[in-house]
């Protein structure tokens, strides 16, 4: 008696484990499996953790890229710094418009690069790790910005009639209270720089980077600032026909260059495990049984869940011209985050990704790593910075570059 109800117990166990592998096996039937194509050269994965600094670490990425590719060295460039110098930029502007413009955490691929050019930059040791200054492991711009913000906002809208210039000193302060002070002078590997000598000891050229866009309210092939609130110092982006502006893309990364991209990733698509589609909801719909209505009314998970499901195999929306434009005028496609796109892959299916740093630490399946399909980039990109080497020479030749 005892032995059979080992045997039994053994066979329920062995049902459930097969019940559990047909489960998983049916969940993870789409998941996608990726052969790489082309992955060009990055250095370590970051975490900006709790600041709106993307686009800090993914332009300093995309740098620190260009730098390994040119020289063969890797380099650790100081975010801290960048932002040092930029905030104080920025509030400058915004107090010589008495407020009438955006002072915020954000900024474009373009700051870091100014900031290289007028100021140089540092290693990340020669100034405080982020958070240290305050007690913590990571960054933490809730304070700062809590008492930064009102400040900058009072003097903005004084109503003195003259400002004194201690307005800036005590901001001053406020920066380097809680991002540290940038170095006069400092030493790296046995030699002594300053910010603006060690920029020129990196054999990179800021003059060397050009921005791209694509949208119709401006004429192509010309140039305009993308109107986007962090987009506050105005540099212009060259503006070329959808097709061409992902052809530049994929011939940037297979020649070996990298791209620092800005673009949107509000949509339900993009993933926290490192992925994303550009998800077309009515074939998806229907793929799931489900009609308009009931799709409205499942809950989030319920859809994850459907999302899942399908995995790799998930309807996209196909990038076009006009759907780009729409979603520009009407707030849908937005200015939420800056990454590093390095590669291109493929799944089971055929279907092409980019592979993307983030700046979110080693998070998701892939260690900090996105694949975001060819579409989703298509769809959603909103300006991309690249080296003008990277770019086809017929474009190169049209825009004179």
């Amino acid at each position: 008696m005892r032995k059979f109800l080992m045997m039994t117990l053994l066979a329920l166990v062995a049902l459930g484990v097969n019940a559990e592998e047909k489960k998983e096996n049916k969940s993870n039937v789409n998941k996608p499996v990726f052969t790489t194509i082309k992955e060009n050269k990055i250095t370590s994965i970051k975490n900006q953790n709790r600041s709106g600094t993307c686009w800090d670490y993914s332009t300093l990425s995309f740098l620190e890229s260009e730098i390994l590719k040119k020289t063969g060295k890797t380099y650790d460039l100081c975010e801290a710094f960048v932002a040092n110098k930029t905030y104080l930029d920025r509030a400058i502007q915004v107090v010589r418009l008495h407020g009438d413009c955006q002072f915020a955490q954000g900024g474009s691929a373009y700051d870091p690069i100014y900031c290289l050019k007028h100021y140089g930059i540092c290693p990340e040791d020669a100034m405080p790790l982020p958070g240290t200054l305050y007690g913590d492991s990571l960054n933490n711009f809730n304070e700062f910005f809590d008492v930064m913000t009102p400040y900058v906002q009072a003097i903005a809208k004084s109503k003195t009639d003259k400002l004194s210039t201690q307005w800036k000193v005590a901001l001053q302060g406020i920066l380097d209270a809680y991002l540290g002070t940038c170095p006069e002078k400092f030493n790296y590997q046995g030699k002594s720089y300053t910010p603006q000598t060690f920029a020129q000891s990196l054999g990179i050229d800021a003059d060397d980077y050009v921005s791209f866009t694509s949208y119709t309210h401006h004429p192509f092939w010309t140039s305009f600032a993308v109107e986007v609130q962090d987009n506050w110092r105005n540099p212009h982006s060259w503006n070329v026909p959808l097709d061409d502006m992902m052809r530049i893309i994929d011939n940037a990364v297979m020649n070996g260059y990298t791209i620092a991209w800005g673009g949107d990733v509000s949509e339900d698509g993009f993933t926290r495990m490192g992925l994303a589609y550009s998800i077309d909801s009515k074939k998806t719909q229907s793929l799931s049984g489900s009609d308009m209505a009931r799709w409205l009314k499942l809950t989030k998970a319920e859809k994850k869940n459907v999302l899942d499901s399908l995995g790799c195999k998930v309807p996209e929306i196909t990038a076009t011209q006009k759907l780009r434009q729409e979603r520009f005028d009407n707030w849908e496609l937005t200015d939420d985050h800056g990454m590093l796109i390095y590669g291109i892959a493929k799944d089971q299916y055929g279907k092409e990704y980019y592979m993307v740093k983030n700046s979110w630490g080693e998070t998701g399946d892939y260690k900090g790593i996105w694949y975001m399909t060819k579409n989703f980039i298509a769809n959603n990109t909103m300006d991309f910075i690249v080296n003008k080497n990277a770019v086809p020479k017929d474009i190169r030749k049209k825009l004179g570059i």
